[in-house]
């Protein structure tokens, strides 16, 4: 790992302990709820970029640093919205979030490769502080990382650049269904050296 990413890891220390808390429905805040079990997951994500569950290395820190295409269905009725979550629960930090894109439009059922985000959608800030995709820099393989698609009761309005947990507050408190991707790096995508500092 870089030094660059221990330092940022430190500095996200105090935001994901707060996100934690939210999550797991500790001391959260009057009106939200936990993002499990209120937000059952009854949807389906995939992505015809990962081959037999791997993250190839163009989507990584290794590659181009582009966002992967996502697909996902299974919504409910009342779904008035979609939001997207990127992150690792087994980073030092935990959990560390890579992407959190909201206000997707119910009409849409997928994103693509990116940086074009559909019309409307929003990015919250991720864990670098930045609203963006940080693509994650695995150093080895066995890694894994979440893509998780949330169908919301409402959009949240939010402003771009959002901070991470009042992004993630927003989505606990209208979260209706879920549908999550575990993907681990591809040990063939590694040999290009970490994310420069």
């Amino acid at each position: 790992m870089s030094r660059f990413r221990r330092v940022c890891y430190r500095r996200a220390g105090i935001a994901a302990a707060a996100v934690t808390t939210l999550l797991t429905g500790c001391a959260a805040a009057p009106g939200a709820s936990s993002l499990t079990p209120d937000a059952p997951s009854t949807m389906t994500v995939s992505s015809a970029a990962f081959s037999e569950g791997a993250l190839p290395g163009q989507f990584t820190c290794h590659g181009a640093k582009i966002s992967p295409p996502l697909d996902w269905s299974g919504a409910p009725s009342g779904t008035k919205s979609y939001a997207i979550v990127v992150d690792d629960a087994a980073a030092p930090i935990t959990p560390y979030i890579y992407w959190i894109v909201f206000d997707i439009p119910v009409t849409t059922t997928d994103i693509q490769t990116g940086p074009e985000l559909p019309p409307g959608a929003r990015q919250a800030d991720n864990s670098l502080g930045g609203a963006s995709y940080d693509p994650p820099c695995p150093n080895g393989p066995g890694h894994s990382y979440r893509f998780t698609v949330y169908a919301l009761s409402s959009t949240l309005n939010l402003p771009n650049g959002a901070s991470t947990l009042s992004a993630w507050k927003a989505i606990a408190q209208v979260a209706i269904a879920r549908g999550r991707m575990a993907v681990t790096v591809n040990p063939f995508d590694l040999g290009r050296g970490p994310k420069p500092a």
